[in-house]
């Protein structure tokens, strides 16, 4: 039987490419903001696209926030974050002034160039990862593979959780990894063959079929 998988929709995250990659690679899912579901899910995915500070308030707003401390941090359930998913993740950003979910111990900030001329702000488009710490987020992906980002804000350090980094301008946390909390800056929906496989790892680790 299948884990229950539950793509959190607090209004932030392009919610369908996520639900159909999953779906190509066998795992169904369920596209929710209810309580009651999150309660019931065997995994999260906590996908983002836009400001943090919105995306804390839209949670808040939804009573979300004491359902994911419990089943995250209580219940120990998977939670995979996707872009501002895995930001929020961390204590704050510069982004705004809200309080992130502060699961991992790390500072959310904007990319500095520097002075360099040959960067750009956003970070937008594909690159590669340095790992640094054995990931299962990343078992059988290709140490070359490419993955596809889109961020102006990143995480610069997340101690032993940062499993794998990515330079643009400075070295930055791209994958996340702290016992069942784990989390991408890139989007795996839209990274091809080696995203796919990023979210089929997350998908067996809960107890998923493919």
């Amino acid at each position: 039987m299948s884990a229950r998988i539950a793509i959190l929709d607090y209004g932030m995250g392009n919610l369908g490419s996520i639900a159909n990659m999953l779906k190509r690679i066998g795992a169904e899912a369920i596209i929710s903001s209810s309580v009651a579901e999150i309660e019931r899910a065997d995994k999260l995915i906590l996908p983002g696209v836009g400001s943090f500070d919105n995306g804390m308030k839209n949670l808040r707003a939804l009573g979300l926030v004491s359902a994911l401390n419990q089943k995250v941090l209580d219940k120990q359930t998977p939670v995979l974050g996707i872009c501002l998913g895995m930001q929020l993740m961390t204590k704050q950003s510069e982004e705004g002034n809200e309080a992130g979910l502060g699961w991992i111990d790390a500072y959310t900030v904007k990319f500095q160039l520097n002075g360099q001329t040959t960067m750009r702000i956003p970070h937008m488009g594909w690159n590669q990862l340095r790992r640094v710490r054995p990931s299962s987020l990343l078992e059988g992906v290709p140490e070359d593979a490419y993955f596809y980002f889109a961020h102006t804000y990143a995480a610069l350090d997340a101690g032993e959780a940062g499993v794998a980094l990515c330079d643009h301008s400075a070295p930055f946390v791209a994958v996340l990894e702290q016992q069942n909390i784990f989390a991408t800056q890139f989007h795996p929906e839209k990274s091809g063959p080696a995203g796919a496989q990023v979210l089929a790892n997350f998908v067996r680790r809960a107890g998923g079929k493919q």
